[in-house]
């Protein structure tokens, strides 16, 4: 089986981020990662290898030369293949999820994708369900137990107010996972080492059939969230504090 996890590459969790232009982040200085549920996605797709005899395991991304680096995190865990959808071009969710598909339809032995639930940098949701749409496989999401039995795939996966849904699939399929699912391994000095040698398979858009964009969403603007005030410290004996603080509720707040 030729297994794939679909990653993307996002902003640190700790950077600060600065409007530019009305319409995007200031990219200057900031430190790239993978997006934390994509790094379930990968360690799932090495469990899965380690466990399927002459399987291979490829990631793939889409995004700015930048983006490489991405997949040498990735390769650095104990992935062989890689490939880079390279564009500079601003994509919509199903126009990114259309560019993945045609790439990974390329190989006609495609099992398993693996991706996160979601990216960290916009929580759309929405990338594996267009990917599934367009590789024309089923889907599961928020996936947070996984096992394969013959040429299916057992998952588990949360759903509203902590419950829990049951979903066997054939394969090949579509598998967005969550936290929960495993421990990321971390990359050893020597799987950084190996990583900076591997090479990684390069596609244009055009290459991978897209020869228009035709986007859907636009970004029309951008902003920071204004500051939250300050809290107030009512002091003084609690029945009077109380009493001041219904007042403020009222005439301030207005929430009473």
């Amino acid at each position: 089986m030729n297994i794939y996890v679909c990653i993307k590459q996002v902003p640190d969790t700790e950077a600060v981020l600065q409007v530019k232009d009305g319409n995007r982040i200031n990219e200057d200085n900031i430190k790239w990662i993978i997006s934390p549920y994509d790094e379930y996605a990968i360690e799932e797709g090495l469990k899965l290898k380690e466990k399927q005899a002459g399987s291979t395991l490829t990631l793939i991304t889409l995004g700015p030369a930048r983006a490489e680096s991405a997949l040498r995190s990735g390769l650095a865990m104990g992935v062989e293949n890689a490939i880079h959808i390279e564009t500079p071009e601003i994509m919509d969710h199903k126009n990114v999820a259309r560019a993945l598909a045609n790439a990974i339809k390329q190989d006609p032995n495609f099992g398993v994708v693996f991706t996160g639930k979601q990216a960290i940098d916009d929580d759309s949701y929405l990338t594996p369900i267009y990917l599934s749409e367009f590789l024309g496989v089923p889907v599961a999401t928020n996936v947070i137990s996984f096992s394969l039995e013959g040429d299916k795939v057992l998952v588990e996966r949360e759903i509203d107010e902590a419950a829990k849904e049951k979903i066997e699939m054939q394969i090949p399929c579509v598998v967005a996972v969550t936290k929960g699912i495993n421990t990321p391994r971390y990359a050893s000095l020597m799987g950084i080492m190996k990583s900076k040698k591997i090479p990684i398979k390069k596609f244009t858009l055009a290459e991978v059939g897209i020869t228009e964009l035709k986007n859907r969403i636009k970004t029309e603007k951008l902003f920071s969230p204004p500051e939250k005030p300050q809290g107030k410290i009512i002091p003084g004996e609690s029945e009077t504090a109380v009493k001041e603080l219904v007042t403020l509720l009222k005439e301030e707040a207005r929430v009473l």
